[in-house]
């Protein structure tokens, strides 16, 4: 069996792949994360995971290599990682109330095969107090997260009223998704 790759730094992505019993290595390389001008934000995570593998794929050929992108998206803006405490803040404060989705492109790739798709799903938010998000923001920092939060974190527990689609698509990687076509299409 081939080995397989994760292209991707996320502890959350790790977590999942390990949950699944998958083996693999992790390997990250240093990828322009930009997006042509105009493309619609559903597209950005499918085209930035495609760039990340190909990235990978050039330094290990003979490897399975997964590589996602997860966005945000509350009314076609795309809500990316926050630069800091009352960036994060903002966010959550966009969010507070509303309903956006999150969007993880995923791009698997082999020598002989590649399979490059999106998984979306809705995430509904309560209202926000300013003590809850204040609360999150300090305790949690979650500065390296797209859209300010993380779902399996308290404010997944105490902010989100309900979700429609994949929890764990929500994490940072559908899963499932990936299992299906790693078995479908890779033979894995």
């Amino acid at each position: 069996m081939k080995k397989i790759i994760l292209a991707s730094q996320s502890p959350r992505r790790k977590q999942l792949m390990e949950m699944a019993e998958l083996k693999f290595e992790v390997l990250v390389a240093d990828v322009d994360e930009s997006n042509p001008p105009g493309m619609p934000g559903e597209e950005v995570p499918a085209f930035l995971s495609r760039k990340k593998a190909d990235a990978i794929f050039h330094k290990s050929p003979e490897s399975i290599i997964i590589a996602a992108d997860t966005i945000v998206l509350l009314d076609g803006l795309i809500l990316g990682k926050p630069t800091d405490s009352v960036h994060a803040t903002s966010i959550l404060r966009m969010l507070s109330g509303r309903m956006h989705r999150v969007v993880t492109g995923v791009c698997i790739r082999s020598a002989e095969t590649e399979a490059v798709f999106s998984t979306t799903t809705e995430v509904y938010f309560r209202e926000l107090t300013e003590t809850q998000i204040a609360h999150y923001v300090t305790n949690y920092r979650p500065y390296d997260k797209a859209g300010a939060y993380a779902i399996q974190e308290w404010i997944g527990v105490t902010g989100i009223e309900k979700i429609n689609g994949d929890y764990y698509n929500v994490m940072g990687l559908p899963i499932g998704d990936v299992i299906s076509v790693l078995g479908s299409e890779f033979g894995v």
